[in-house]
């Protein structure tokens, strides 16, 4: 029994494989004419060589299958064939799900002078830069703000014009102007979706001197709200020493805004200070509604001398980046802090930026570029195209892939923003 497996196996050995083509598998289609046991036509069946997974499967396993890749994959799937790109712009809404691998971009400005300027987007996931375009904004020194998909830009000139447009999509809308035609002297824009009905509210943060005295300056909040349509000013305050500034994010209903100090009252120290507001309190009918108390009175002193301040939303925390300057001199930056706020209005250290990358930047300035979203924190200096990001849950410091571009002249500037890829919010 065993001698002739042995034997039977050196046989098989001895057998030589040979290269078949494909045809050579193929059944011919042949109808017997005698057979009786069907009375319809056999189908007409294509040969495998003609067939494809893109007419096999049908739109919703397509649907599953896009379900699953990062946003820059989705985007370059698009742009496959056709019906690739009715699947994923019909079903965007869908095509969001847990499962969905997507990190904040962070786009880069990189052509300052021009109009529509255009720029690279980096994506942490694959650790690459994109060329990329985004819609509304005309000059690179617009102010931004972001959530959960949507840019809401305004202009740097009028401070009246104001966009919400979805990057990825490239859908966008440009928003009635508030009432009011004088021109502040301070403005700045922060936006906030709803995460269940995807709806959203802009604010403009507003500050202006007071009739040539420049120890009282105006400070109002504007409100729009896209599923009423219009803009309203719940809140109107006079401040005394201070003014407000060009930095605000919405979080969990509330409207931070950083106010600094105009020098009229000696040796202020910080010179900046946090205000808050509840603009869910605020009315959605057009009316004026008082607040609750004075905004200054319950401002919030920052933790240290700052030289500047980055507010952003990063999971419903208000989380704070700013120049920490030295003790004598207020305007000469000697490293990044980033904090954290918490409930009982008390700043919580987060990091503080180790001294090699700090040195990395090279020569940064007093003001710089940040911004973030979820776990990510992005800080650039307006002088160079290097990218610093922090990770709020490892606690670690990366620099980002080098961005393809270049400085061309000593006094080139450059700035950036943080924002989500998503498919499924529209403006």
């Amino acid at each position: 029994m065993i001698s002739d497996l042995r034997h039977h196996r050196m046989e098989v050995d001895e057998l030589s494989w040979d290269s078949l083509p494909l045809d050579h598998f193929k059944l011919p289609l042949t109808i017997d004419p005698t057979d009786c046991s069907t009375d319809v036509d056999a189908p007409d069946i294509p040969p495998l060589s003609d067939l494809s997974i893109d007419s096999a499967l049908p739109d919703d396993v397509f649907e599953r299958i896009f379900s699953f890749l990062p946003i820059a994959s989705v985007i370059r799937a698009s742009l496959t064939c056709k019906r690739w790109h009715e699947i994923i712009h019909s079903r965007r809404r869908s095509l969001f799900c847990p499962f969905s691998q997507s990190k904040p971009w962070y786009f880069m400005f990189t052509c300052t002078n021009e109009a529509s300027p255009g720029g690279f987007a980096f994506d942490p996931l694959t650790r690459k830069w994109f060329s990329f375009h985004l819609p509304c904004i005309e000059k690179s020194n617009w102010f931004v703000s972001t959530s959960s998909g949507l840019v809401c830009c305004m202009d740097s000139d009028s401070w009246s014009r104001v966009f919400v447009s979805n990057p990825i999509t490239r859908e966008w809308r440009q928003l009635p102007e508030p009432s009011g035609n004088t021109q502040p002297d301070y403005s700045t824009v922060a936006i906030s979706v709803d995460k269940r009905s995807l709806d959203y509210i802009v604010s403009l943060a507003r500050s202006k001197q007071v009739s040539d005295d420049f120890h009282q300056w105006e400070f109002m909040v504007h409100l729009y709200r896209s599923d009423f349509g219009k803009w309203v000013t719940p809140i109107m305050e006079v401040f005394s020493g201070w003014r407000g500034g060009d930095d605000s994010v919405i979080c969990n209903g509330l409207l931070y805004c950083l106010i600094q100090s105009t020098g009229v009252i000696a040796n202020t120290v910080p010179r900046h200070r946090l205000i808050m507001y509840d603009i869910l309190m605020a009315s959605v009918h057009g009316h004026l509604c008082s607040s609750s108390g004075s905004l200054m009175g319950s401002s919030i002193p920052v933790p240290c001398a700052l030289t500047c301040g980055r507010l952003m939303n990063l999971k419903d925390k208000l989380v704070m980046v700013g120049g920490i300057a030295k003790n004598d001199r207020p305007d000469i930056i000697k490293g990044i802090g980033i904090w954290e706020l918490r409930e009982n209005k008390a700043w919580r250290e987060v990091a503080k930026m180790p001294h090699k990358f700090f040195q990395g930047f090279g020569e940064l300035d007093d003001v710089f570029a940040s911004s973030g979203s979820h776990e990510s924190v992005y800080i650039q200096s307006y002088g160079s195209t290097a990218l610093l990001v922090f990770d709020m849950e490892k606690k670690e410091w990366r620099w980002s892939a080098r961005c393809p571009v270049s400085k061309r002249f000593p006094l080139q500037l450059f700035t950036g923003f943080c924002f989500e890829p998503r498919l499924e919010v529209s403006c």
